[in-house]
């Protein structure tokens, strides 16, 4: 499938009047001038758009429904007020850790129609969720579907940070375009079994997810159309499109510091 792709960047100057309306509000808070939003057309003429908040919290709208990776509320000085967000139809949440799993992010996000998807731990954490296990598929709607993949550490002495088998990644599908999004893994053997995907976000901060290299390796063995690197703190992740330059892929660098 080739999804027609509209760029957008450099919005400063006309997404600054909607502050308010998507809940930055001060300096200390991830601004608009640093944020980024991308929207995607499936085949049948839907907009996927994508929100680049912070870290490996993504907002996602589609089809008039509201879609929230891993949200949390704070991370260093910067802040996300999801309560000035419309609630959420979906929550993911890979796994435990409190850069991805935030129960204050997750409440105001939330109202008796969200439908919270993690794994075991998370909804024990939480109290609530609806668990999938690797492997594990959805039918949400008649238009989105998930599926749960591995994401764990291979890298010997750190694989303590995320153990084979406990946590999630997700592919989700809307209306047939494929979301590969990684959660806080390393290139494990199973990526060889995940194709045909439109867009993929991969992890890349050691220890405790990949280096660059692994990266690169992950995306040049999913082949996405599209590659958002994210959850990277504080590597250097410029180098990463020219890696990918002959390998027919798209890198787009957003703020997912």
């Amino acid at each position: 499938m080739s999804p027609l792709i509209n760029h957008f960047t450099n919005m400063k100057n006309l997404i600054t009047p909607l502050l308010a309306l998507l809940g930055f509000a001060s300096c200390n808070n991830v601004g608009f001038g640093n944020a980024s939003i991308d929207t995607f057309t499936t085949n049948s003429g839907k907009n996927v758009i994508f929100h680049a908040l912070v870290h490996s919290s993504i907002r996602i709208e589609f089809d008039g429904k509201e879609i929230q990776i891993d949200p949390v509320s704070k991370l260093g000085d910067k802040t996300i007020n999801y309560a000035a967000m419309p609630k959420a139809d979906y929550i993911f949440v890979t796994h435990e850790h409190f850069d991805h799993c935030n129960p204050e992010a997750i409440a105001q996000l939330s109202d008796d129609n969200t439908q919270i998807i993690t794994n075991q731990r998370c909804a024990e954490i939480l109290g609530y969720g609806t668990t999938m296990a690797n492997g594990d598929k959805i039918q949400l709607s008649d238009n989105i579907s998930v599926e749960a993949v591995p994401a764990y550490n291979t890298t010997e002495g750190h694989q303590q940070f995320h153990p084979k088998g406990r946590d999630n990644g997700f592919i989700l599908t809307l209306d047939n375009l494929r979301i590969y999004i990684a959660g806080d893994t390393e290139d494990i053997p199973e990526m060889a079994e995940i194709s045909n995907i439109d867009i993929a976000f991969l992890p890349c901060n050691q220890p405790y997810t990949m280096t660059v290299e692994q990266l690169t390796n992950a995306a040049q063995i999913i082949k996405p159309k599209v590659l958002f690197p994210y959850h990277y703190s504080q590597t250097d992740v410029s180098t990463i499109p020219a890696l990918l330059k002959d390998d027919g892929i798209e890198v787009r660098i957003r703020h997912y510091e």
